[in-house]
């Protein structure tokens, strides 16, 4: 059962790992840093790139806070 909670908890740190990647492009792209889309230089992007980045920040600080159930 632990090994179960531990594949777990790295499959979802895993998961997380793009939605840090896509909230950072996106926040790059609303901020006219990266162009080349239709998302390029619109501010709301850049906001909806740091929720998604926190959020998925917050998701791995989250999971690995707690100690492997015994």
């Amino acid at each position: 059962m632990q090994a179960l909670a531990i594949a777990g908890r790295v499959l979802a740190t895993i998961l997380c790992g793009p939605m840090l990647l896509v909230g950072c492009i996106w926040i790059l792209q609303g901020i006219n840093v990266l162009p080349g889309s239709f998302m390029t230089g619109d501010i709301k992007w850049a906001v909806f790139g740091a929720i998604l980045a926190l959020a998925g920040a917050f998701l791995v600080y989250w999971l690995n806070r707690r100690p492997a159930p015994r």
